[in-house]
């Protein structure tokens, strides 16, 4: 049985107020992906499990550090995160174990394969979640923008593979 090769692959990053760990790595994945010109096929965005900040830019820290990296957080807006979220992208990355059972507590059952730890992807880094900085200094902050580098080179990896056409198990039969 073929299976169409998807046009596109959605992927919505979530931590708790949508204003420091998510769109951190909605800006960084969003410049990978460009930067393996794949922006035509990927689409990147990112949500709070909180309304807390819906309609806020970024925390400043967050985007003085992300700058100095080379991405702007600028343009994104914090929202809070639906259930038509889940039908919506093809995976839903949890910064953290809260975010994650919040998350699972809005999710349909139909889409539970979809959501995910973003540090599920991390290729480097020995850490079971990106950890909040809204709380400490410059490191904390500087330490999300290094596992998120390190999460979205493993997520490319596996969107770009999300992205191939199935592989037949024969070849193709004339006729």
């Amino acid at each position: 049985m073929n299976h169409p090769t998807p046009l596109r692959f959605r992927v919505l990053f979530v931590c708790m107020g949508n204003i420091c760990r998510s769109p951190t790595a909605h800006g960084v994945f969003e410049a990978k992906v460009r930067e393996a010109g794949l922006s035509d096929r990927v689409e990147v965005d990112s949500a709070g499990t909180h309304s807390y900040h819906v309609g806020a830019p970024p925390d400043p820290r967050s985007q003085a550090h992300a700058i100095r990296r080379g991405y702007d957080l600028s343009t994104q807006r914090a929202r809070q995160l639906t259930a038509r979220d889940f039908e919506t992208f093809d995976l839903v990355l949890v910064m953290d174990w809260d975010n994650l059972a919040l998350a699972e507590e809005l999710c349909p059952p139909q889409h539970a394969k979809k959501l995910r730890r973003f540090a599920e992807f991390f290729q480097h880094h020995d850490s079971p979640v990106v950890p909040d900085p809204y709380q400490g200094g410059s490191r904390g902050f500087e330490h999300v923008l290094d596992l998120v580098e390190d999460g979205s080179a493993g997520l490319l990896d596996h969107v770009r593979r999300e992205l191939e056409p199935p592989r037949s198990a024969s070849a193709p039969r004339g006729g």
